[in-house]
């Protein structure tokens, strides 16, 4: 499968900088859409090649990778765009996933063994496979919603910053700053909370993220400077490099080793729905209240999403007891 994404998209984002037709774009855009997947496959790989005591830590660093390259992507292409041509920014991002799936060829190695249940049983029942299945829908909904938290900030945050600025000065260097600051400190802390998550349990990094969020996001609805919105989402970056590994991590020590792949593709899904109502609700709570509005909608998203997994996952309500849901 990663071979299979990686050549896709080399091959297909390549391609996007010869089209001369609007629609043959859209149609490459579509088929980048079917190739994707490398991220949650590797996720897969990794919780599935790694022992479960070293999980957090590995799935931390897949974290730091997975960020900076969010960080460094965007620059990358503004500059190359801007020295060369748009044209060969895709040209060269195929040519980077050639890289990929190169590497992947000789330097990734598994140790697959095929399920021996039948496929059709697997397929039909696939909840009952598990221990504990209200804990996975649970980590499933909570990945949806952390992520519709984070993207329910990113239409306004330039506005907002624009606001609290009062249209002065270089309005759109410090929206960039801002906006890359969560990045930025999720790339410093995740693969120390994730560390931390192996030695001291998984749950009880989760329970820091959700309260350390909440209480993150309360007062940037409420603040006067651009620079205490600036410290602020710095914290929240915190916040997400606890959440999002821990989550991947708990899903993975609870899922059997032959469906890894099945639900890290779903927690995928979930992700990308949470990206796509983060950006709706986000515009639309804005347009109904302000843009402090949409920080104490998030908030509350995740304060109810906490009490969800106190309610749905029991040894959450105790994370410092010997017992733990990892």
């Amino acid at each position: 499968m990663l071979l299979r994404s990686s050549l896709g998209m080399a091959f297909v984002i390549g391609a996007m900088g010869f089209v001369h037709n609007i629609w043959i774009l859209i149609l490459l855009r579509f088929l980048q859409g079917l190739c994707a997947g490398y991220i949650p496959n590797a996720s897969a790989l990794i919780a599935t090649e790694t022992p479960k005591e070293s999980s957090g830590t590995a799935i931390g660093i897949l974290t730091t990778g997975y960020v900076s390259g969010n960080l460094i992507g965007p620059i990358l292409g503004g500059v190359l765009a801007q020295v060369f041509s748009i044209r060969l920014t895709f040209i060269i991002t195929g040519i980077l996933l050639l890289i990929v799936f190169v590497l992947s060829l000789t330097l990734v190695h598994e140790s697959f063994k095929p399920s021996d249940a039948p496929i059709a049983k697997r397929d039909g029942s696939l909840l009952s496979q598990f221990k504990n299945p209200t804990l996975i829908i649970t980590l499933l909904v909570s990945t949806m919603i952390i992520q519709m938290g984070n993207n329910s900030i990113t239409p306004i945050i330039s506005l907002y910053v624009k606001e609290l600025m009062h249209n002065v000065g270089p309005i759109t260097v410090v929206a960039g700053i801002i906006a890359a600051l969560p990045g930025i400190s999720t790339l410093l802390s995740a693969p120390r909370l994730g560390r931390l998550g192996d030695h001291r349990g998984a749950d009880r990094i989760l329970v820091f993220g959700f309260v350390f969020a909440i209480l993150m996001y309360f007062p940037q609805g409420f603040v006067s400077s651009v620079w205490t919105l600036g410290l602020l989402r710095f914290m929240i970056g915190i916040s997400d490099g606890a959440l999002f590994p821990t989550v991947q991590t708990l899903l993975s020590k609870n899922t059997p080793r032959e469906l890894t792949g099945t639900i890290f593709s779903w927690n995928q899904s979930f992700q990308a729905a949470g990206s796509m109502l983060g950006s709706l609700l986000g515009g639309a709570v804005s347009g109904w209240f302000d843009y402090n509005g949409v920080f104490i909608f998030t908030a509350l998203s995740l304060l109810l999403n906490f009490i969800g997994v106190l309610i749905f996952i029991p040894s959450m309500r105790h994370p410092f007891a010997k017992h733990s849901v990892d």
